[in-house]
């Protein structure tokens, strides 16, 4: 298994493309497929940097990807949501281990339904008559960081603790 530090050093990869994400769903209302490309691509790097056997570890983690796409597949043909959202939580669901990724998926839904009434206020207060456009990747990247912060910081000061100490 590789280093630690290696591992954190995808984590923290990950964390700046999900601020890239969430920025760039704010500016254009777009999450880039590259961007997304290059977190499903990098989700094997990260597995093998973390021990993630193949069976049950990364059989699980291609499991949800798949659940998780079929799933908000249907909900983008409905026009429920967009297509940057749908390859953005699928492409996360391969890096983060299913429970936490449940987690990941309360926290951006309630995130996301602030987001909406804050931006629905926002809108009536301007008295706009187009339709509201929320930048759904800000609620999905934000419940990612929380997600990697309450996974993986507490590990961090742990693992630096013990370095410090030894």
């Amino acid at each position: 298994m590789p280093d630690f530090e290696f591992r954190y050093l995808l984590l923290a990869a990950l964390a700046i493309a999900l601020l890239v994400a969430a920025f760039t769903d704010i500016r254009r209302r777009q999450i880039d497929n590259w961007l997304n490309g290059a977190i499903a691509a990098s989700a094997p790097l990260y597995w093998w940097a973390s021990g993630l056997s193949l069976w049950p570890g990364v059989a699980w983690q291609l499991g949800v990807a798949v659940v998780t796409l079929v799933v908000l597949a249907g909900l983008f043909a409905m026009r429920a949501m967009g297509g940057g959202d749908v390859k953005l939580l699928t492409a996360l669901a391969l890096w983060i281990e299913p429970l936490w990724f449940m987690r990941l998926l309360i926290g951006m839904a309630l995130i996301g339904g602030v987001l909406t009434i804050v931006l629905g206020m926002w809108h009536v207060i301007r008295k706009r008559r187009d339709k509201l456009a929320v930048p759904y990747g800000v609620a999905i990247s934000s419940a990612g960081l929380w997600v990697l912060a309450a996974q993986f910081l507490p590990a961090f000061q742990s693992a630096a603790t013990a370095q410090g100490a030894g």
